[in-house]
């Protein structure tokens, strides 16, 4: 059995990982043997998230690009190809959030949440799903959220493009199933990452919220991910396909207590 989890002689590509989720899921990938790729939007980033793996004695690649360019897209999957090989496992982690009334947000901000979070992970998967093809087979692993399935205060666009990646992963899984290419979805729930660190001091507002929202009692952790992202990554998911799978803690399940 532990050989359908294997992820040996894969390529495995996740964008914006050079920390966070994103990187917690390609270090689980490379602890089943898959070579690493992965991107960020500069420089600075990609040399952070280089020095990161290194540290841990991973040897990954690391590009510059933009995902909602489609020709720095093109031209740096051509380059992965090229330098490292054809991919065989996509995460499309790569993603922003701007916390905004609706009121009070522009239809720029609006749209630069939406390129990023739902019309970057189209264009990579379109430029990766080619070499899939020829090779018989693939794995795309969407980064959706909660908030594909739930509303926020604040977080409208972020929201329309979670539950619009929620979509376009069913869509893409009934697209190229037939090239026995696998879409799904992961979709976190709060995760404890640094980013998140101010908002789960004791006694913080919002970590008492989390906590009393989740039946778990207590926040996501970047480990908590690494099971459902292998298993969607390898062929032990192969007939699993336009599926989203909530790690939560419970929260999608949850009415939330009675008072007393």
């Amino acid at each position: 059995m532990s050989k359908r989890f294997s992820l040996e002689k894969k390529i495995a590509f996740v964008t914006g990982a050079s920390y966070g989720i994103g990187m917690a899921i390609a270090k689980a990938f490379h602890s089943e043997g898959a070579t690493i790729v992965f991107n960020d939007i500069n420089l600075d980033l990609v040399q952070r998230g280089l020095a990161s793996y290194k540290e841990e004695g991973i040897t990954a690649h690391g590009y510059v690009c933009d995902v909602t360019s489609e020709k720095e897209v093109e031209e740096t999957v051509s380059k992965i190809v090229s330098e490292v090989g054809t991919i065989d496992i996509l995460v499309n982690n790569a993603g922003i959030i701007k916390r905004i009334p609706a009121l009070e947000m522009t239809a720029g901000e609006f749209r630069q949440v939406i390129e990023v979070d739902l019309i970057g992970p189209f264009i990579v998967s379109k430029a990766v799903a080619p070499g899939m093809i020829k090779k018989g087979g693939g794995k795309i692993i969407n980064i959706c959220s909660m908030m594909s399935e739930l509303g926020r205060e604040t977080v409208s666009a972020y929201a329309a493009a979670k539950g619009g990646l929620k979509m376009l992963t069913r869509n893409l899984a009934c697209e190229w199933a037939e090239h026995n290419i696998q879409v799904n979805g992961i979709g976190p729930g709060y995760i404890a990452t640094p980013q998140t660190a101010p908002l789960r001091e004791k006694g913080h507002p919002f970590n008492e919220f989390i906590i009393a929202k989740t039946p778990a009692a207590r926040w996501g952790t970047t480990e908590d991910l690494e099971g459902p992202a292998i298993f969607l990554a390898s062929s032990a998911s192969d007939f699993v396909n336009g599926h989203i799978l909530y790690v939560d803690g419970g929260i999608l399940a949850y009415i939330g207590k009675q008072p007393k």
